[in-house]
């Protein structure tokens, strides 16, 4: 275990710098009935920020977080943050849960109950984890500072905080968005440290993959992934090409930083237009805060370097067991599953969640909670030594 533990704990002066910009918002105008076509609405950000400034108790939201556990470690001179909880059951898996972009540690705040203490929700004790989860806002992997490409340089950190760091031979791995290729990167070049994958999209360097022999089916889903890029992947050629410029109006005001922010919460999640219905104003700021309070990092929006130079080759086979669990609102359509084997070789669950969109785990986190619990359970031999687990 880490000795360095710590505690979130943002200075004061912060958060009276964060009020008093707050106060000062200057609001733009709107198109008159445009509601969120033009991206987000200017009566709900005014609503969000007003309750920001008069009713949300950033110091109750800390101490919520603060009853995981977080520790930093040093792996060679990159600093990782990460919660660690402890399983309370026989025998528990190490698993470690990414998260992507514009989320946060907060995707799986509560989810990490559920599978450290299944009995406490109504399952099995021996389907118990512990979990680790580390946070990628302003991280090292987030900043290529030598030839080594981001996703690759998180991806083998992480795997060092499991094995050097925590002591774990064996683990699992998964997440969303950037933690679907982090996980598979590891899986790639760590496979025997890999019990299996668990995955809510197929990763999206295979998007990029010339396969020469493609099905109709693969064709149709390839085209309507374009068409979305076209219609809603803006933020994504900015962000991978000039996340300077923006870094500049997002740190200086958080009223825009949310307005980043808050529109991808509700044009990615199963929520038919309406926030609320799935999250809390309190849940959405506290993710907005832990990017806004990070410091003023380009690291938190960049996908510069995975846009120049990539990372998983579309081409790489990942060998290691792998579990889909995909939520049926996510930005990208439910890929045909011919096309996720192209280059996830070994697929053992797939499952189309009952509802959920691109942050499933915040959405729905009681049908993650059943999809991890059952992808693993039959593997959980390879945890302790046997290469090849049992198909389910």
């Amino acid at each position: 275990m880490p000795k360095d533990s710590f505690r979130i704990a943002i200075p004061q002066p912060i958060l009276d710098d964060l009020h008093d910009r707050l106060f000062r918002t200057r609001f733009p105008d709107e198109v008159e009935g445009a509601g969120w076509d033009y991206g987000t609405n200017l009566a709900y950000l005014r609503e969000l920020v007003d309750y920001w400034l008069h009713t949300y108790d950033w110091r109750a939201r800390e101490a919520e977080l603060n009853r995981f556990h977080h520790y930093i470690a040093d792996i060679d001179g990159n600093e990782i943050r990460f919660i660690h909880e402890r399983a309370k059951g026989p025998d528990p898996m190490p698993l470690i849960l990414f998260h992507g972009w514009p989320d946060s540690i907060c995707r799986y705040l509560k989810l990490i109950p559920m599978l450290t203490d299944p009995a406490a929700y109504g399952g099995d004790p021996a389907d118990s984890f512990d979990v680790v989860v580390p946070s990628l806002i302003g991280d090292p992997g987030m900043s290529r500072s030598d030839k080594e490409q981001p996703l690759a340089k998180m991806a083998e950190i992480s795997y060092r905080l499991m094995t050097e760091e925590l002591g774990y031979e064996r683990f699992g791995a998964g997440g969303g968005d950037g933690g679907s290729p982090i996980s598979q990167i590891i899986g790639v070049r760590h496979p025997e440290a890999i019990v299996g994958l668990h995955l809510t999209d197929i990763g999206f360097p295979i998007l990029t993959a010339n396969f020469p022999d493609l099905s109709d089916a693969e064709r149709e889903y390839l085209a309507r992934s374009q068409a979305w890029g076209l219609s809603e992947g803006a933020y994504m050629v900015l962000q991978g090409t000039k996340p300077q410029t923006l870094a500049y109006g997002l740190v200086d005001s958080p009223a825009g930083y949310a307005a980043w922010i808050i529109e991808k919460f509700r044009t990615w999640s199963d929520c038919d237009g309406d926030l609320e219905s799935v999250y809390t104003k309190d849940e959405l700021l506290t993710n907005v805060m832990l990017y806004w309070t990070a410091g003023p990092s380009v690291r938190a929006v960049s996908y510069r370097e995975e846009w120049v130079s990539g990372s998983l080759a579309p081409d790489q086979r990942v060998d290691v067991p792998v579990g889909l669990a995909l939520p049926p609102k996510d930005i990208d359509p439910i890929p045909p599953r011919e096309f996720a084997e192209r280059n996830l070789k070994d697929i053992r669950r797939w499952t189309v969640l009952e509802r959920g969109g691109h942050f499933a785990a915040m959405e729905a986190p009681e049908l993650m909670a059943r999809e991890i619990r059952e992808f693993f359970r039959p593997l959980r031999a390879r945890q302790r030594g046997n290469p090849e687990g049992k198909r389910s």
